[in-house]
């Protein structure tokens, strides 16, 4: 095991895909729980892609979770691609379709992001909007999330934010547009000042394709202009890394 850039790493090395869809139900069990126990509900951010898949679908399928005070919780997106509900690339849909008509989620407590909006600066105050209101907070005021679940992209990006992009330093919003310079989808996420005011952030990195950029971030000098992910170095005792060996075998 090389040695790791930062003693404060928490790091869940599990053996598969599907044990860190268990590991990950474990967390979000525990820190929902714990929210709704100190403020009476649970706010949760979640993230799209491939990784979080299975435990979407554990959501759906664990007993626990369906007997879970769905009304005390309120679910919200990290980020979301400049596309329709129904498009194969909205992480939305990837929700909708393993666990949200599963679970007794009043409709009123899911806040997505209308990505399908053409004009994104309309898209990111209405987000933000409703992210104030929910929240009971008034303009300049930073929401705390009790739980974000994010992954990690081959080029350590997290939410949307890219490598070089301007959200790196957007700073003062709680939302920003993430323009796409090179083709491909434009994207609307949530700034990293607002993740980093976080109670729990988890980070479920799977698959050998990984290793390469796990290996990079987590032993590496800090670049966040490089590694978004690093911009999260300045609260690494909030956050748990949940890595599958597959992508943990160059540690």
């Amino acid at each position: 095991m090389k040695t790791l850039a930062n003693d404060k790493l928490n790091i869940f090395e599990v053996d598969d895909y599907n044990h860190l869809a268990t590991k990950s139900l474990e967390i979000f069990l525990q820190s929902a729980e714990e929210a709704i126990g100190r403020n009476g509900r649970f706010n949760l951010a979640i993230s799209g892609g491939k990784t979080p898949q299975r435990f979407y679908e554990l959501l759906a399928e664990d007993e626990n979770v369906q007997n879970m005070d769905w009304d005390k919780i309120h679910l919200f997106w990290v980020d979301e691609r400049c596309v329709s509900p129904d498009s194969p690339g909205s992480n939305y849909k990837l929700a909708a379709e393993t666990f949200l008509s599963a679970v007794p989620v009043a409709r009123g407590n899911i806040h997505r992001i209308f990505g399908e909006n053409n004009n994104y600066i309309a898209a990111v105050t209405e987000y933000e909007k409703t992210i104030l209101d929910v929240f009971g907070l008034e303009q300049g005021q930073m929401p705390v999330f009790d739980l974000i679940i994010l992954g990690m992209g081959p080029d350590g990006h997290i939410g949307s934010l890219l490598p070089n992009s301007y959200a790196l330093f957007d700073t003062d919003d709680i939302v920003s547009v993430v323009y796409q310079m090179e083709g491909g989808l434009d994207r609307i996420t949530l700034t990293h000042p607002v993740m980093c005011a976080a109670e729990q952030i988890a980070i479920m990195i799977s698959g050998a394709e990984k290793a390469g950029i796990v290996r990079d971030v987590l032993t590496g000098g800090q670049d966040e202009v490089k590694y978004p992910v690093h911009t999260l170095w300045p609260i690494l005792d909030k956050v748990v890394w949940i890595i599958d060996k597959a992508a943990a075998k160059h540690l």
